[in-house]
């Protein structure tokens, strides 16, 4: 069991770093295929091992969770909302400012993250709150996509891809917890006492962390 509280410390310990959403790469004009797969690569890039706070908000989606088709669902859930803000943004629709967006997605975190701790079972309006917070994070993701640049000749192309390579991270980080932590111990009665709590608190502090850094320090 150690082991594996271990591998939950070290995919939060690595969440400490307040700017998440930087991307810096150069594409030169390509193929409609090779943007496809480039833009994939960078959707799934964007969550592993860029997307930190990404990750912490699939995290908290998979602690209150013991079945992984309820965690998968969640997950998608908040895909199908990120990809709504993210195509607005993109295509000039909605201009969120990112010192109101940034600490917004640190407080999405907080609130999962401290539900997960009063709270043993999934409640009916959770789905709603992962959607509106998906919302959210999908704004952060218009912020690292402009910084990135899309291509004109393939923008719609472009931005599927990076979808598609969004949610594939977002399942590798759930499938990997369920085998190593879920699969093994959420069956003991301990498992909710010794790693949901302990590892939601943690995801909270983080957070709570972020959301204070970035009211005070974004611009």
């Amino acid at each position: 069991m150690k082991k594996h509280l271990i591998l939950i410390v070290l995919l939060t310990t690595v969440a400490l770093p307040g700017n998440a959403h930087i991307i810096n790469y150069q594409l030169d004009k390509s193929e409609t295929g090779s943007v496809f797969m480039k833009y994939l690569e960078l959707g799934y890039q964007h969550i592993i091992p860029l997307g930190l706070d990404h990750i912490l908000f699939i995290l908290c989606v998979f602690f209150l969770n013991t079945d992984l088709k309820k965690i998968i669902l969640q997950a998608s859930m908040f895909t199908v909302a990120h990809s709504i803000t993210l195509g607005l943004a993109m295509y000039g629709y909605i201009n969120p400012p990112t010192r109101v967006v940034e600490p917004l997605i640190a407080l999405s975190i907080v609130f999962l993250a401290v539900e997960n701790i009063y709270s043993s079972k999934v409640k009916p309006w959770r789905m709603a709150m992962v959607f509106l917070f998906g919302m959210v994070h999908g704004m952060g993701f218009a912020g690292a996509l402009s910084e990135l640049g899309m291509p004109k000749d393939a923008f719609a192309t472009a931005l599927i891809s990076f979808n598609v390579g969004v949610e594939l991270g977002q399942l590798s980080i759930i499938l990997l917890m369920y085998l190593c932590v879920a699969k093994l111990f959420s069956t003991q009665w301990w498992y909710r006492q010794r790693i949901v709590v302990p590892a939601s608190l943690f995801i909270a502090l983080v957070a709570g962390y972020w959301t204070i850094e970035r009211v005070f320090f974004i611009s």
